[in-house]
């Protein structure tokens, strides 16, 4: 599918922020920026598949390079 490129500190930065900003989704319903929670969606997706779209277009990554 996509080439991995997101590093394991990078995977588990995203996936707290992803868990930290849908739970504040559902915990906060009278919040006037709530809709813009929902964006946490985006990092939890990626810290989730290890490949962000975004490095791949502008070569970015945070693996560990392999040995040859």
């Amino acid at each position: 599918m996509f080439k991995k490129n997101v590093g394991s500190l990078d995977r588990i930065l995203r996936f707290v922020l992803g868990i930290v900003m849908l739970g504040a989704w559902f915990i906060y319903p009278d919040l006037g920026y709530r809709n813009l929670l929902l964006i946490g969606i985006i990092p939890l997706a990626t810290s989730l598949m290890s490949s962000c779209p975004l490095y791949s277009i502008f070569g970015l990554s945070t693996c560990p390079m392999k040995k040859s």
